[in-house]
């Protein structure tokens, strides 16, 4: 790798980023975009059954200091070659757990390596330890707030894994503020702020009824503001892949005449289903609400009154208990009627908002770059989730890559891990159904293996999005 004097500017550090979905994509532009003068930045995209369309990456990169042209798309075993070339100090591994897993140790080979960094695209409480496996071989994990550093560090320590938690503001929040700022001309315009928008999540909820629970209570409440749009945001079109998969796309439930009949017969013809960037959104939004999604947190950034649905409960597997004490919770009546909440100051301080004069994930890098260029860098060893070795591995890479890994060791690995994986899942069927944990209906019926990981964080490649254009609810923006 060559010296800094050996750089165009001999001052600049090159960071490259490496993202594989839409979200992470996203994330990854716009935190290397917040970079100081000093630093360029390259931007490669992996080819993997999860990444995003041409559509979609023009919308992740909107905003940041890179546009779809800047961006390489590489195969995962190019990445090797990709760093040689561009000799970066620093790679941010914008990639789901598993691939970063698979990745690092692709990265980090050699004497003279690059700092590795990873992080998060969105919310990450409550911390998931298997979140830090996955990342055990970089050096340095981003993450957003005072609350995920530190169950984050004790996750680490319990784990005994030693890499660096550097604090950051969520770089999604700084065109969120942005937007703020230039609301006051655009109410001058009369351009004001009157949507109500919906930010969907493939995650959360899961189940069908609640979808269409959901759909009814935002049909209640563009009924009732027959001048102003509900808008159903969305993150996918047809044929668009999306970090988690979405069993039941809310476009298709609109589309579908049993869920219209359940929801009143014809729909109010304000309520639209759009994609397109979330800072577009909020620019004309009076109120965002959502079950659990970053989206709240550029709400607040930009001054838009929020709401969080608890309808459904609140739990970890809702991806919502981080906002409690934030007093956003609301429930059916409240979407019903567009009210908006303002967070909890003590809440805001806790959890995103803390001010990025306490961000330290520069320091952090920092000082890893001045380790490496010591020659003290040193790749951690893999120690968690060895068994099978070899197998193990082509496995996981297969896993995530699927039809891009044409290696004849992921055709035996896959031969032999999904049969397997099918066993195991139906041992675990049977164990909680002897311990009286599920109903023997449940037992009874066990989908075939797959490599579908849809009810967990950090899960596997995820494919979704379904026709919704040209259903009348449908008004889907470029």
């Amino acid at each position: 790798m060559r010296a800094a004097s050996d750089h165009p500017d001999a001052a600049a550090r090159r960071v490259l980023v490496v993202a594989d979905t839409d979200s992470y994509a996203k994330w990854g532009a716009a935190l290397a975009t917040r970079l100081p003068d000093g630093y360029l930045a390259e931007f490669a995209l992996v080819r993997t059954p999860a990444a995003p369309s041409t559509r979609q990456l023009r919308v992740a990169l909107a905003g940041t200091r890179f546009s779809p042209s800047d961006v390489r798309h590489v195969a995962l075993d190019e990445l090797r070659g990709l760093v040689d070339d561009s000799r970066p100090d620093a790679v941010l591994l914008a990639l789901r757990g598993p691939l970063v897993r698979v990745a690092a140790p692709i990265v980090g080979a050699g004497p003279d390596r690059p700092v590795l960094v990873s992080g998060f695209p969105g919310l990450t409480i409550p911390a998931e330890p298997k979140a830090i496996i996955y990342r055990e071989q970089v050096d340095l994990i981003v993450l957003h707030s005072r609350r995920e550093v530190r169950e984050f560090s004790a996750n680490a320590g319990r784990l005994g894994v030693p890499v660096a938690l550097g604090l950051a503001t969520l770089p999604f929040l700084g065109a969120a503020e942005q937007s703020r700022r230039q609301d006051a001309a655009a109410e001058s315009t009369g351009a004001a702020r009157t949507d109500l928008v919906f930010a969907a999540q493939a995650k959360v909820p899961a189940e069908r009824e609640d979808r269409v629970r959901m759909l009814r209570w935002l049909a209640d409440a563009a009924r009732r503001r027959p001048n102003r749009r509900v808008v159903v945001k969305v993150r996918a079109r047809a044929g668009e892949a999306q970090t988690h998969a979405e069993a039941y796309d809310y476009g298709d439930l609109l589309a579908d005449a049993g869920v219209r009949a359940e929801l009143g017969g014809s729909l109010p013809p304000n309520l639209v289903v759009e994609d397109g960037p979330m800072a577009e959104h909020l620019s004309r939004a009076s109120t965002l609400v959502t079950v659990s999604s970053t989206a709240v947190l550029e709400a607040i950034a930009a001054g838009v009154p929020a709401l969080v649905v608890d309808e459904f409960g609140v739990a970890p597997k809702l991806i919502n208990t981080v906002f409690e004490g934030s007093g956003l919770f609301g429930g059916a009546a409240a979407v019903a009627a567009g009210e908006g909440r303002t967070p909890e100051a003590a809440w805001l301080d806790d959890n995103y908002f803390h001010g990025t004069a306490a961000d330290d994930w520069l320091e952090h890098l920092e000082h890893l770059l001045a380790k490496r260029h010591a020659r003290t860098l040193v790749l951690s060893a893999r120690r968690f989730n060895l068994t099978g070795g070899a197998l193990r591995r082509a496995f996981e890479r297969k896993r995530m890559l699927g039809h891009h890994d044409r290696s004849v060791a992921g055709a035996m690995a896959m031969g032999v891990a999904v049969p397997a994986r099918w066993v195991v899942r139906r041992a675990r069927r049977v164990r909680a159904w002897l311990l009286g944990e599920r109903p023997l209906l449940e037992l009874l019926h066990v989908e075939p293996a797959s490599l579908d990981a849809t009810a967990r964080p950090e899960s596997d490649l995820h494919l979704s999005g379904r026709a919704r254009a040209g259903h009348p609810s449908s008004a889907i923006r470029a």
